[in-house]
Parts: structure tokens; sequence; C-alpha cells
């Protein structure tokens, strides 16, 4: 069988049992483009496969991810009878060092903030204070920013204080309440909003792109990336990546959990909470997104602290 033929029925099939596949659909498709989309299935050899894994790169995460992709994919044409045996590598090479997220500081996202309403050079048509205010949202509700993105008006009620995040990841929906600051900036933003030619109607993208389309998430990284750097923002710890504009959302997650233990909340119990804020339905999920900075450690330091004193009924 034509590799590209059985590329379409796997990803019927994956998205038939409730997967979203995109990103299997495009390591697939980049796959298939490499070897050749009109290569038969039983002709790929395996130094063909690991010449695609290896790429001109040394090995990072991307490596074992389209090595998963493979995986699947390969034991879905045995398992059909396409094929009798996998190519796909068995032996696999040592993972790279664990990506550390960037947590940025209230003085560093301050600088963000203020740079967002001023980083255009030009006229574009994403205007300063749309991202601005995207900035803000995806930091005050730890959202993804695929799900930003993904908004339409009728997601945002302003009367009830509420964001409705339909189909997120895993195809998971969710409702994210918003307290009074950031209800400012939503109802600032729908304000302003309403004064630009941007559709009005129920359906239309929160955060409009153009032709009645979302904002485009690569145009967003890498107007970030801009602000990241007019504001001074970088990683001095050697970390392999700048910050991102997904680190926007472990810092969500980790200002909240020092913020409790400022307050003496009882962080054990409100743990579950932020894990189902944010998206997840485990805690070991969340817990990815509790990278220990300087200030956490402080905080849990005086915690422990207190509970080594005796002050057991502490929270």
């Amino acid at each position: 069988m034509k590799l590209k033929t059985l590329i379409q029925k796997y990803i019927v099939y994956g998205k038939a049992i409730g997967k979203k596949f995109s990103m299997h659909e495009r390591h697939l498709k980049a796959f298939g483009k490499f070897v050749g989309n009109n290569a038969n299935i039983d002709d790929i050899s395996s130094e063909k496969i690991t010449e695609f894994l290896y790429g001109n790169t040394e090995v990072t995460l991307l490596w074992f991810i389209k090595h998963s992709v493979l995986k699947g994919f390969y034991e879905y044409a045995i398992g059909r009878g396409y094929i009798n045996s996998s190519p796909v590598p068995t032996v696999l090479p040592k993972k790279p060092r664990l990506f550390i997220p960037y947590i940025y500081s209230r003085m560093e996202l301050k600088k963000i903030f203020k740079v967002a309403l001023t980083y255009q050079k030009r006229r574009s048509h994403v205007e300063s204070f749309m991202i601005y205010s995207l900035l803000l949202v995806l930091y005050g509700t730890g959202m993804r920013i695929g799900e930003a993105l993904s908004l339409t008006m009728a997601d945002v009620d302003l009367n009830q204080a509420v964001i409705t995040v339909k189909e997120g990841k895993c195809y998971k929906s969710r409702l994210i309440p918003f307290g009074d600051q950031l209800s400012n900036v939503i109802n600032a933003y729908v304000r302003w909003r309403s004064t630009k030619n941007f559709p009005q109607n129920e359906s239309a993208s929160f955060f409009y792109g153009r032709r009645d389309k979302p904002l485009n998430l690569c145009t967003t990284q890498m107007i970030f990336r801009r602000i990241c750097e007019i504001a001074g923002v970088k990683r001095a710890d050697g970390g392999r990546f700048q910050p991102r504009l997904h680190d926007l959302r472990h810092t969500f997650a980790v200002h909240r959990l020092i913020h409790w233990y400022q307050n003496n909340a009882d962080v054990q119990q409100l743990l579950p909470l932020l894990s189902t804020y944010m998206g997840h339905t485990c805690l070991s999920a969340t817990s990815v997104y509790l990278t220990m900075t300087g200030d956490l450690l402080k905080e849990a330091g005086k915690r422990f602290e207190e509970y080594a004193r005796g002050n057991h009924n502490e929270k």
C-alpha cells in the first residue's frame, strides 16, 4: 500500500476514536514528504526512518515525539495486516536534559505588559492593545494560548465574569471564572474592540486576526518574542529556549501557589482546584507547571519551619 494512503487511513482512524491527532497528522505528513508519499509501506527501510528522526540536528525531545508517532503508525499498520514488522528503531538515544520553563518575575511581567502597548514600529493588522489584552488574559487565567485564540465572543460572559473553553486539550471543556482586576481588563478590551471594524457577532473570534479568522498562533509567538527582546527579558540560566508565550501559564501556576503560601491557605486542599481550573484531570499534570523558584522555595520553607516548631494546625 502507498504510504500516503495508509497515513490518511490512520489519521481518519485516530480522529474517529476521539483524538485530535493534529500533532500526529503534522509529523506523519512531514514523514511522507521526506520519504516520498508514493513509496510503498513495505519498501521503507529502518535507515530511512532513522534519517528522518535525527534530521540535521542533535537529539531533542522532538526526536522522541516523532518516534512515538511513527511507532503508533506502524503498530496500526501491523495490526491491520499491511506489514509484518516495524522498521522503527527500538533502541532509543539518551533523552536530553529536562526542559525547565521560565517563570517570569512580577517586574518582568510589568515590563512585558508595558512594551506590549508600544511594541509596533509600523502599522500592523495586529494592534498593540489586542496583544496587551491577550497577554493579560493568558497570565490572569493560565489558559493555553491555543485556547485563548479559539475563543469567540459568545465564550466570554462579562456579566457572569466567566470564560467558556470549548474542546480544549483532549477535547475537554471547562469554565474559567475571573476576578475584578481581569474583569476590568476584559471589559476595556471589549469596549475597544467594538470601536474597530471587527465582526461583533457571537461566533466571531474574540482575538481577531484576518478574514474572520482567529489571531494566528505563529504571528502571536513572533510578536511576543519581539516584545521580550525590547523589554530585555531573557534567560540567564543557560536554558535551551528563551522565555516563551506558554511560560505565562507556568508563571500563573507558580504565582498562584506563592500567593496561597503567603496567605497561609490550605495548599493541599487548593491544589485540586488549581488542577481543575487549568484543565487537568490529575494533579500530576499540574505538577509539571509548578517549577521551583526562589520565591516558592522561600514560602514553602516558611511553612515547613512553622510545622517543625510545632504549629501543626497551620494549613
